[in-house]
């Protein structure tokens, strides 16, 4: 039996984004994963990405269902920034383990950096209904309807000379939407840590 790929972080962080995805999805697979998966996640903590996919393909290889591996690949690409080949990995494991939120919650990140809101909307509403209580995904959804809202204030604040109420809503999402550090958002907690 496979093991269930790791919750993953917010979709508003950028650089931070990856470090806390590495973070969480080793904190979660350490205890249940095979020696060679564990040294695949001290690769990629250390960022070392082109190793630790050779290591992850070898043992694909011999293990080709292990949803644990795959997920850490759809890691590693996401880590080299080939946002294709880790939506291609994300979309296949939400194809084959359908009852696993965590890989709609990554495609909704990689979507939402690429502003395609509306597949990372999709993408979210699916994590949400595999898992209801996944409070990851219900957050990234409220984050992306903030983002939409304020880029609809934003162009109702510059049309025929903007609202006062208008401009008041685009500041307070402005507010939301800040850096981590300056908001009340937090990532997804981590299990197992």
């Amino acid at each position: 039996m496979t093991s269930a790929p790791q919750p993953q972080p917010r979709f508003k962080a950028s650089a931070a984004l990856w470090a806390v995805l590495f973070e969480l999805t080793i904190g979660f697979s350490a205890p249940l994963c095979a020696e060679p998966l564990a040294d695949v996640q001290k690769l990629i903590r250390k960022g070392q990405y082109p190793q630790a996919l050779k290591q992850v393909d070898a043992y694909l290889a011999t293990a080709p269902d292990d949803a644990q591996a795959s997920f850490l690949k759809g890691v590693i690409y996401s880590g080299m920034n080939k946002t294709d080949e880790a939506i291609i990995v994300y979309t296949k494991l939400t194809e084959d383990y359908p009852e696993f939120p965590e890989p709609y919650n990554n495609l909704a990140v990689l979507y939402a950096e690429q502003k395609d809101y509306e597949r990372a909307r999709t993408a979210l509403e699916m994590a949400i209904r595999a898992h209801p209580s996944y409070a990851t995904a219900h957050e990234n959804l409220g984050d992306l309807y903030v983002k939409l809202a304020s880029q609809a204030y934003d162009k109702a604040a510059r049309l025929e000379g903007g609202s006062k109420a208008a401009k008041t809503k685009l500041s307070l999402t402005r507010e939301l939407l800040a850096p981590q550090g300056k908001s009340s958002a937090k990532p997804a907690p981590a299990a197992n840590r």
